[in-house]
């Protein structure tokens, strides 16, 4: 029989004033994904579609590497929503063919008191048939350490979000403020020698 564990991890970020509202921002998901992951273990599967390979998890002494394909996506309000959609375990094809993951989440921003903020929430469900001799491990030790595992991701995850967002955040806004900058000063160029 299966044994199930879970985690939830809320997160809130006060968002600085920036020309280019943050919703905007977030209606580019790929962006998001960077900022949650390390560039190096992502790999865009199709438009709104990521593979992520997740650091090595020890659980009980056995060592596995998820990696976890996940659906990102954003609506017209700027609020991201993210679904996992396939799983694999490699090198352990005994985990592999007894463990589902069911990760969803959301991003979204709202205002309050004139100030705009990001509320976020991120639940994570992991099913696995535990193998001999773990198995006889007492139900609330594995759940405890499987539990904790599952958070010690999550939290991984919101630190990552917390330090990397409204950094990120900040450089596309001048980014696309220095563009749309170049833009007017060529339309101003084409003024004067239309003058």
């Amino acid at each position: 029989m299966p044994s199930k564990f879970i985690a939830s991890q809320s997160v809130e970020i006060a968002v600085p004033k920036q020309p280019i509202p943050i919703h905007h921002y977030l209606r580019q998901p790929q962006r998001l994904v960077k900022t949650l992951v390390d560039n190096s273990r992502i790999q865009q599967l199709s438009e709104d579609v990521f593979r992520l390979k997740m650091r090595p998890l020890n659980f009980m002494s056995l060592n596995i590497q998820p990696t976890v394909d996940m659906r990102v996506w954003a609506d017209s309000q700027g609020t991201v929503y993210l679904r996992s959609v396939g799983c694999e375990i490699r090198g352990f094809e005994y985990i592999n063919q007894r463990f589902s993951l069911n990760l969803k989440g959301y991003l979204s921003p709202y205002h309050s008191n004139s100030e705009t903020r990001l509320q976020g929430k991120a639940d994570l469900e992991v099913l696995v048939d535990i193998p001999y001799p773990f198995s006889l491990t007492p139900k609330p030790i594995l759940e405890t350490t499987g539990n904790g595992l599952l958070k010690s991701v999550l939290l991984t995850i919101k630190q990552r979000l917390l330090h990397h967002l409204l950094s990120d955040y900040r450089h596309w806004v001048i980014s696309q403020t220095q563009n749309s900058g170049v833009n007017r000063d060529k339309t101003d160029m084409r003024l004067l020698n239309f003058e």
